[in-house]
């Protein structure tokens, strides 16, 4: 089995989508933290998301696992037969 173009961009675009809910909580600050907020608004709702050092940061990141695992593929780490003789199942 190989990574096929479209296969590889399918993985990239599911690896990323986790990455960045993974990415999202970081750096944000609420109104209730910062003392500041609109009346009538959540305390808990963000201030400043920085989304687009988020989105850069999960391109990244994003890059450097799928890289890692394309790696570990193509160096016989992640065939069927290893994995499944790894988690005791016959193949």
């Amino acid at each position: 089995m190989a990574y096929t173009i479209s296969t590889g961009f399918a993985i990239y675009f599911v690896l990323w989508w986790v990455v960045l809910f993974v990415t999202l909580p970081f750096g944000v600050r609420s109104q209730h933290e910062d003392g500041e907020g609109a009346p009538g608004t959540d305390p808990g709702a963000p201030i400043a998301t920085k989304m687009g050092r988020k989105l850069i940061w999960t391109t990244v990141l994003s890059a450097i696992i799928f890289a890692a695992g394309l790696i570990a593929y193509h160096a016989g780490f992640l065939n069927i037969e290893r994995l499944s003789k790894l988690m005791g199942m016959p193949f």
